[in-house]
């Protein structure tokens, strides 16, 4: 049996609004085991000034270099090593939980499956495989192209075959791809339909990449479990979003990190354009969600131009700066982020009988939320991995 016991100055625990000092986390076999106020033990301790949850980061696309200009290709090697590095990169920047939104030939499973089997260092992951798309649509060159209700549900049955985790979709266009408007509607409601009914038949979510508004509209009506960056939105949109508990995962990072590096950085020029053309709306319409009481949790769309991997950090200091409480940010990482993947009975919170996946801070996030940078160790599964 494997014991682990930390002592937290400062506890933040992802349910509570404030935080508990001078806890004691006690861990067995990968599992909290007990928390209690802090006293002496004959077990050697880990002493910690700030523990909180691991954190999770909801889009991400794993197997995706950063940094480069976007001409730059990679051979499928290349890609596995940099997969490798991304894995490590989430881990050793406190994130212990990632969702996977749509990579070439479902390779993200094997990888999935690789971690889970110790082969190689990386975060807890669930799987879309390829996202599903209508012909030609945003993300058609790794997707599945379907069109018509019959081929969507066609897709739907053969990912779930495959052993996905969640499905993806695409309703609307978007910036990363080449003659397609972001905010133009792209799969219907009737065919998202039916690959939400077979994902639900079968116990699994969905998502969809939505940032026009009618896209978004349709996802919404057609039973969508959370809306991926959704840069359009209205007053019906955030109204029907509350009503149903429908999540939003903003990706605030994802056109910011293109307009800040622009074409001087080697990013094509009609992704440029199309990331200032949609940025302040973006803006406003998380806003909007945030003061309106809308679930909301965390996600990057970790591989977008210059959107590193070991930086999700990024997306909250966004937050903050959008108008956000800094423990509503550290909830949104965390517990928010956890019952959106529907996984919050075992992750998320630093609860009796969850996974022990903790972040050991130098500094209080609740001071500057740039602290969660400032990382001393990081516990997956009751072992220290960083």
């Amino acid at each position: 049996m494997s014991k682990l016991v930390v002592h937290a100055k400062i506890m933040i625990d992802g349910v509570s609004d404030t935080p508990k000092k001078d806890q004691l986390i006690s861990i067995e076999d990968g599992k909290i085991v007990s928390i209690e106020e802090y006293h002496e033990t004959n077990e050697e301790v880990i002493h910690a000034n700030v523990v909180t949850p691991g954190f999770f980061n909801c889009h991400v696309h794993i197997m995706e270099p950063v940094g480069f200009g976007t001409d730059k290709k990679f051979s499928l090697m290349e890609k596995a090593f940099y997969t490798q590095k991304h894995c490590e990169d989430y881990l050793h920047s406190g994130v212990t939980f990632i969702r996977v939104l749509g990579t070439a030939n479902d390779y993200d499973m094997q990888i999935r499956d690789c971690i889970d089997s110790g082969l190689i260092q990386g975060p807890h992951m669930l799987c879309a495989g390829r996202c599903i798309c209508m012909t030609g649509g945003h993300g058609w060159q790794d997707g599945i192209e379907a069109d018509g209700k019959d081929e969507c549900r066609k897709a739907a049955r053969t990912l779930l075959k495959e052993g996905v985790d969640i499905i993806k979709i695409m309703a609307t266009g978007g910036v990363m791809t080449k003659g397609v408007e972001p905010g133009s509607a792209q799969l219907t409601q009737e065919e998202m339909a039916v690959i939400i009914e077979e994902a639900h038949k079968a116990g699994r979510k969905t998502a969809t990449h939505a940032q026009g508004t009618q896209g978004i509209k349709n996802a919404l009506y057609a039973g969508i479990d959370s809306i991926e960056h959704g840069i359009f939105l209205d007053q019906e949109c955030l109204d029907f979003m509350k009503e149903h508990g429908t999540y939003l995962v903003p990706t605030l990072v994802a056109p910011q990190c293109i307009v800040e590096n622009g074409i001087e950085a080697g990013i094509a020029d009609y992704m440029v354009k199309k990331a200032i053309y949609v940025k302040d709306a973006h803006v406003k319409s998380f806003k909007a969600a945030y003061a309106q009481g809308l679930k909301i949790a965390l996600g990057t769309d970790g591989c977008t131009p210059f959107n590193y991997h070991n930086n999700t950090a990024y997306e909250m200091e966004l937050m903050e700066k959008y108008g956000v409480d800094r423990m509503d940010i550290l909830k949104i990482a965390t517990h928010n982020s956890a019952d959106c993947l529907g996984v919050l009975d075992n992750y998320g919170t630093l609860e009796v009988g969850k996974h022990a996946d903790l972040v050991c801070l130098e500094e209080n996030p609740l001071d500057d939320i740039s602290n969660v940078r400032k990382i001393d160790k990081v516990i997956k599964d009751g072992v220290v991995v960083q």
